[in-house]
């Protein structure tokens, strides 16, 4: 008897080069509108790429990149990817209140709704910045009407990250319902989560850690991985802005070689999109022991904020 090989969720956070988090400091927000635009064409290649493979992925799309560019939306559509939700205007979820982080992603769901003429049931945050503090945010987003969430990194890391975790999906529950969250890979060695679910570190680490990472996931634990990249990491003739050491480093490693890499992992790996994935989950009947006991704020948790609701 032949096991049937895991399917991984591929996904893509759409947005400029110049809108990531780390250049909040070098760059201000006035001037984006100054800035030569490159999400067009980076994500043009990246949609190639998956047409040769036959890939289809989840596009977690930044609502001001939509607003400005509503056929590239459509396009992504049109070619058979899941279009979700990025937020609207790229802003870290633990600098907003709840009613800023509301209208931010309700004006983001809208608009892509509008443009593509389907339901976003799924959203990420910008720089996985649903963390400890904002606990609160996956409350909202039930609110308002998102089905999951891939917004919490089970690692440490000097910007995000939730340590403690559950590493693979489950289902959290509030009061105004539930939703499934689906944190970033990882795999656990020793006391340590360590990343392999793209992004920098696919581009700074050699590729066999993100190939034996993932084999992992799928032959041992039987799991599907979530993976992510940016469109921008696929272009190595981006503007390079004055910024710290480490923020450089981290966003132009190894530019050049991700296209190739990229290729490497869609041959070696299956993928679909992120919805699609965690439909296959069955997670009502998991859910009982990952489940999020909700913190609300000013209250003081009866147990661990991971341990599973009685």
């Amino acid at each position: 008897m032949t096991t049937a090989p895991v399917v991984n969720a591929m996904t893509v956070d759409v947005e400029e080069h110049f809108q990531v988090s780390a250049f909040d400091r070098a760059l201000s927000r006035a001037d984006w509108p100054r800035l030569e635009s490159r999400v067009s064409a980076s994500t043009d290649r990246l949609l190639t790429l998956f047409d040769r493979s036959g890939v289809r992925a989840t596009f977690f799309v930044l609502g001001v990149v939509a607003e400005r560019f509503p056929d590239l939306v459509r396009g992504i559509a049109a070619r058979g990817h899941e279009v979700a939700s990025h937020g609207y205007g790229h802003r870290l979820v633990y600098e907003q209140t709840r009613a800023e982080f509301r209208e931010d992603i309700r004006r983001a769901k809208s608009l892509l709704e509008h443009i593509t003429g389907r339901i976003v049931n799924g959203y990420r945050a910008p720089s996985y910045s649903v963390t400890a503090e904002s606990l609160w945010a996956l409350d909202v987003l039930i609110e308002e009407g998102h089905t999951y969430d891939a917004s919490i990194f089970p690692i440490r890391h000097d910007r995000y990250g939730i340590p403690d975790a559950p590493r693979h999906p489950f289902v959290v529950t509030g009061a105004a319902g539930s939703i499934v969250e689906a944190p970033a890979s990882t795999v656990r060695v020793g006391p340590l989560n360590l990343p392999v679910a793209g992004g920098g570190y696919f581009r700074i680490l050699p590729y066999a850690w993100t190939r034996w990472g993932l084999g992992r996931l799928n032959a041992l634990e039987r799991r599907p991985a979530v993976f992510y990249l940016h469109p921008w990491e696929l272009d190595p003739q981006q503007p390079r802005f004055a910024a710290g050491r480490l923020t450089r480093f981290r966003h132009y490693r190894n530019l050049h070689l991700t296209e190739a890499r990229l290729g490497r992992l869609i041959d070696d790996f299956r993928f679909a999109p992120l919805g699609e994935v965690l439909d296959r989950q069955a997670l009502g009947s998991e859910a009982g022991d990952e489940a999020l006991n909700l913190v609300k704020a000013g209250a003081a948790p009866t147990r661990a904020w991971w341990q599973p609701t009685p």
